[in-house]
């Protein structure tokens, strides 16, 4: 069963790490969850934003194979409820569905998150779309997607994943543990 000190332990171990953008990924978590913050989201949007991207942590680790947006709730499901993983399992549907919606979104993304795109199945189709737009949770993926997008600014750094932003992401800590609780 997964703690949420497993859950720390993986940003501070591998958060120096960078997948497929410029930016570390505990930068590009505190970025991303900042960002969520700074727009009002509930408590549960804000930790979704922050552990959006656990699964290529623990892909890092050897401890998962297959797309992130499927191993990183997996991962959290004992501790936090639907609000929380549900936007970490449809955030990458949430580009798909973005780049199908608004004809110059694909425009505004990363290298990294154009070319996982075309990996990820590319703009829905309309189907795809009406779909999508059914499942419980949908707009607070696409608000997450919004907030991921923008929270890989390399000269924005809140930390260099260092001990600075290893004290930033305790300092979320009072609040994915008041989640904690809330959970099954």
């Amino acid at each position: 069963m997964t703690q949420l000190a497993d859950v720390l332990a993986l940003y501070e171990r591998w958060g120096g790490e960078r997948y497929d953008e410029e930016v570390a990924q505990l930068d590009h978590a505190l970025q991303t969850a900042g960002r969520a913050r700074s727009a009002g989201a509930s408590d549960e949007l804000v930790a979704a934003a922050l552990l959006h991207d656990v699964g290529h942590l623990l892909f890092l680790a050897g401890e998962a194979r297959g797309p992130h947006e499927a191993t990183g709730p997996a991962f959290l499901a004992d501790l936090f409820p639907q609000s929380v993983l549900a936007p970490i399992a449809l955030h990458v549907q949430a580009k798909r569905f973005l780049c199908a919606v608004e004809p110059t979104y694909h425009n505004t993304l990363s290298a990294g998150s154009a070319a996982s795109l075309a990996r990820q199945g590319g703009a829905m189709t309309s189907g795809e779309v009406v779909t999508f737009e059914s499942v419980t949770g949908w707009s607070d993926a696409v608000a997450l997607r919004r907030w991921d997008d923008v929270g890989k600014d390399v000269g924005r750094a809140v930390g260099d994943a260092g001990e600075a932003g290893v004290a930033e992401l305790a300092s979320y800590e009072p609040l994915l543990r008041s989640l904690v609780c809330s959970a099954s």
